[in-house]
């Protein structure tokens, strides 16, 4: 019975997915994996700027430039260690990522928000448009809440130099700092910063 369920609802998905057969993923996309074996592990997730996206037990990978069969693919493969049979991962275009319309040549105003973005254990994970000056304490309380795989302790704010490319991480205790045990220096955000949750490990 598992089984003819398992095909009737491949066959469901694949109906539905025929419109995006031959789109490509792109920064900014939001993707909705489901894991048929484990409806813990459904959830949203966010392309990033640079094509990444991350997903629980398979880690950080390459989605930009590939359809949803083969992120569906590359998902199941990397997750089947964790099943007794091959699981079955289905991907869908959840959102596309917003289209940006050039004023002509006025110049642009001032940005009224900046794009800051949310990866990988969060309830909530994806875009937020925050104000500008908006700090790293003020903007967490954005992300909607952890899951339950998210390493508090080793939440990272990465922040990439639009010059070089280089990416720089911060490491923050989110644990201690809302048991109130550690004070930490409050950074002021900058447009494009992404907030990684990392999945906790086996005794973390």
């Amino acid at each position: 019975m598992k089984k003819l369920f398992a095909l009737c609802l491949t066959l469901l998905w694949a109906g539905g997915a025929l419109a995006q057969d031959g789109y490509l993923v792109r920064s900014g996309d939001t993707l909705s994996i489901e894991v048929l074996e484990d409806s813990n592990l459904n959830r949203n997730i966010l392309v990033l700027p640079g094509g990444s996206a991350s997903f629980p037990f398979a880690g950080t990978f390459k989605a930009s430039g590939k359809t949803t069969a083969q992120i569906s693919a590359l998902i199941s493969n990397a997750i089947a260690d964790q099943f007794n049979n091959p699981p079955n991962v289905f991907v869908s275009v959840q959102q596309l990522r917003p289209v940006v319309r050039s004023s002509g040549s006025r110049a642009p105003a001032a940005p009224e928000t900046i794009d800051i973005y949310f990866l990988g254990e969060w309830n909530s994970p994806g875009e937020r448009q925050l104000s500008p000056g908006i700090t790293m304490l003020q903007a967490l309380s954005t992300g909607g809440g952890f899951t339950n795989f998210a390493a508090q302790k080793r939440i990272q704010l990465r922040r990439t130099n639009t010059q070089t490319g280089e990416v720089g991480t911060v490491i923050i205790n989110y644990k201690a700092i809302a048991d109130g045990t550690l004070a930490v220096r409050d950074i002021i955000l900058r447009d494009g910063d992404v907030f990684l949750a990392p999945e906790r490990r086996l005794f973390e």
